[in-house]
């Protein structure tokens, strides 16, 4: 009697077919399993088709490896994509991903909006910065992220654009400092600069403008938050880079001045695939609560 293929040691194959080598594969499988265990079950796979798969080293699939992952590959790259809409026929999952002020101070107020029309909505929330929130995204940790952008959208991800928030340069409440332009007036700045990381959209904007001033102003303390930002400011370690949120402008130990003839910062909803029925309400919500809130910075023409 012909013995059928085993479905885990099909997926065991494909994840190997796909990242190009057993080692590869290990790092990559979402659960534990050692390299032997991998190995000793992709040998019983060919054992059971009768046929070599690949080449170990250098790795190469053989002409029927080739053919087993093409058959497989649509099904294993698909699955998530089923559970996702069974799930959501029952019981709708949302996982956000977003800067924690985004999730702290805002995110509540679209949520509230989205139970109204999916009571039973489970939902699940991760900060982070930019980068990650990208690569959350295209990884489907998440299905969907409020981010910060500069340039053109990532790369394979959808994009709409929500706000184009301005630059302002945080100073304590007792500077003396009226404007941003005495500040580049000077022959040399003697204040500490005071940013996010480097990778954050606010900084690249920022560094960007400042380059092609010829301003020489080096960040000297990396904060995490747009609230750290404004607290070592207010503490007297240096000047800020922010956008104009009230959380920031409001804040009672610093004041904001505009950074004239910098970009703003744009907002954006970044998801991956198809915008199911939920992201679509999501955006719809999100604009209209931005719409709200910060009726000059909304894209109103972005198409959702």
């Amino acid at each position: 009697m012909r013995s059928l293929m085993n479905v885990h040691h099909l997926e065991l194959f494909y994840y190997v077919a796909k990242h190009g080598g057993i080692s590869a594969a290990v790092r990559k499988i979402p659960y534990g399993i050692q390299q032997p265990a991998v190995s000793g079950q992709i040998g019983k796979l060919e054992e059971d088709v009768g046929v070599k798969l690949f080449e170990r080293s250098p790795f190469k699939l053989t002409p029927a490896g080739v053919r087993l992952f093409a058959h497989v590959q649509p099904f294993f790259e698909g699955i998530d994509a089923v559970a996702d809409r069974i799930r959501e026929a029952s019981a709708p999952r949302l996982r956000v991903g977003a800067a924690e002020l985004i999730i702290r101070e805002h995110l509540h107020s679209v949520v509230d909006r989205l139970r109204a029309h999916h009571p039973r909505m489970r939902l699940a929330l991760r900060s982070g910065f930019s980068p990650e929130l990208e690569t959350w995204v295209r990884n489907r940790e998440i299905d969907l992220a409020i981010t910060p952008l500069e340039g053109r959208p990532p790369a394979r991800l959808n994009c709409v654009r929500m706000l184009r928030m301005p630059l302002v340069l945080v100073v304590p409440r007792n500077s003396k400092l009226k404007s941003a332009a005495e500040l580049w007036a000077r022959r040399e700045i003697t204040e500490s600069l005071v940013t996010v990381p480097p990778t954050e959209a606010i900084s690249r904007i920022f560094r960007k403008e400042r380059q092609r001033r010829r301003i020489t102003w080096p960040p000297a303390i990396e904060a995490s938050s747009l609230e750290l930002v404004a607290r070592y400011v207010e503490r007297g370690y240096g000047l800020g880079v922010s956008v104009a949120l009230p959380e920031v402008v409001n804040h009672p130990g610093v004041r904001v001045l505009p950074l004239e003839g910098f970009d703003p910062v744009e907002i954006v909803i970044l998801w991956q695939g198809e915008a199911t029925p939920l992201i679509r309400l999501v955006l719809e919500e999100s604009r209209r609560y931005a719409r709200e809130l910060w009726p000059d910075w909304v894209w109103e023409e972005e198409k959702i």
